[in-house]
């Protein structure tokens, strides 16, 4: 009879003690396997909501960005591209340019290529006294934005003055007691009025906006403009005014720009506060469940070594029993000529075979066992069921050495008594 088929016949004589050796084994691997489903289900369901909440942010983030674009473009056109040769000082006070340049710069500067602006707008602006009502108003030649052939289409920001009609800002229309679809007189030639804006504080209110040829036939300067309007685009960064003057320089030499700062920073740092936000929460939300998670892995590195250390000294415990009740028996297998190292490999199977079974078990039931607790701590209902392969690995290796570990020292015990002592004792 070969060791292996003595170790099992034994197992099956003992039943109750090796079912006590199972259950020992299997608690423990049980609360292990447990604590690591726990573990893996933090895991992967702080993967999942972190993915929900870079979704959500992607999202909010292009609802907040075109929110945010339809808002601060509000602010107007914050870069503006005057003649070389304009007095700074004029144009500060003016707020309009004394200098002209051709308005075909327009269109250059749209084919050229330039990525730091967009939204082009020629204007004609000019102050003169409005003949027919014998009063003073900025007369503002316009014509459709013409797009940067090279970016992708976006919706202008202002709308073209159609041939034929005038736009009044709100004093003018006030005063003048004109509405939409009125007609009135402009150095002599016959307007519609198109539209009426609300007031707004600003220099707009006693303005009028006509066509920009329209425009340029009244004030006689055909062909001629004296600013380019335009928008500074975000993709450039922060510092942008030399990257944009170096580009329009590169297209149009003859001319100088400014930029307006107060609205760049304003549209900057409105965008630039959206995505922090949304970041840090992001991070929030990370450091939140990693300090949930480090207060699970403290509990479960009290737990565990407790029940493992309990199981083994049951295991261990259970072992001296066994050998105990099984003394007279070694003594016959040593005289009949078994080794020390034979009737210690005959306990060391059983104690084997015990964490092979035991760790089965315990892994069975410990996996739903965290899966279940895991969906209760974290209010998800579809935790994993089983843990992977890793995970039953990790079980049976960790349930074979606390069974062989724990039943070494009964083995040694047995396999070094003397089978004389023994018998003479019987």
């Amino acid at each position: 009879m070969t060791v292996v088929s003595m170790a099992l016949r034994e197992m099956l004589h003992r039943k109750v003690n090796l079912g006590l050796g199972l259950l020992s084994v299997a608690v423990a691997v049980a609360c292990l396997t447990g604590a690591t489903t726990v573990l893996l289900a933090h895991d992967a369901h702080t993967e999942r909501i972190l993915a929900e909440k870079e979704a959500e942010m992607v999202t909010r983030m292009a609802e907040l960005k075109d929110s945010m674009r339809k808002s601060m473009l509000k602010l107007g056109f914050n870069v503006v591209i005057l003649p070389e040769g304009q007095e700074l000082s004029d144009w500060y006070a003016d707020d309009y340019a004394t200098k002209y340049m051709p308005d075909s710069y327009v269109d250059k500067l749209a084919d050229s290529g330039v990525i730091s602006v967009r939204h082009f707008l020629p204007s004609l602006q000019q102050k003169i006294t409005w003949p027919e009502h014998k009063r003073k108003i900025i007369l503002v030649g316009t014509r459709g934005e013409v797009p940067n052939l090279h970016k992708s289409v976006v919706k202008p920001m202002v709308q073209p003055v159609p041939a034929g009609t005038i736009v009044l800002g709100h004093e003018l229309h006030r005063s003048l007691g004109l509405a939409v679809g009125d007609t009135t007189k402009l150095m002599g030639r016959e307007f519609k009025v198109h539209l009426c804006h609300e007031e707004r504080g600003t220099k707009d209110d006693i303005s009028a906006w006509i066509s920009l040829s329209e425009a340029q036939a009244l004030l006689k300067k055909e062909g001629l403009i004296n600013a380019i309007l335009a928008l500074e685009c975000l993709c450039v960064g922060e510092d942008a005014l030399p990257k944009i003057r170096s580009e329009i320089a590169a297209v149009l030499p003859g001319t100088q720009v400014i930029e307006r700062g107060s609205r760049v920073l304003a549209r900057w740092e409105a965008r630039s506060r959206v995505g922090r936000e949304a970041r840090d929460a992001i991070e929030g939300e990370k450091a939140s469940r990693a300090e949930l998670r480090m207060s699970r892995e403290r509990f479960a590195a009290i737990l565990v070594p407790i029940v493992m250390v309990g199981c083994a000294v049951w295991i261990c415990l259970l072992g001296y029993t066994n050998v105990r009740d099984r003394r007279s028996e070694i003594g016959i297998l040593r005289a009949m000529g078994f080794r020390s190292r034979q009737i210690m490999l005959l306990f060391l199977l059983k104690s084997l075979t015990v964490g092979a079974v035991g760790g089965a078990v315990g892994f069975l039931v410990g996996s739903p066992l965290g899966a279940f607790l895991a969906s209760v701590l974290d209010d998800v209902p579809d935790a994993p069921g089983l843990g992977g392969l890793g995970t039953f690995v990790l079980a049976m290796a960790v349930a074979s050495a606390l069974s062989v570990v724990a039943g070494w020292i009964p083995a040694m015990l047995a396999a070094r008594d003397d089978p004389a002592a023994i018998l003479n004792a019987g």
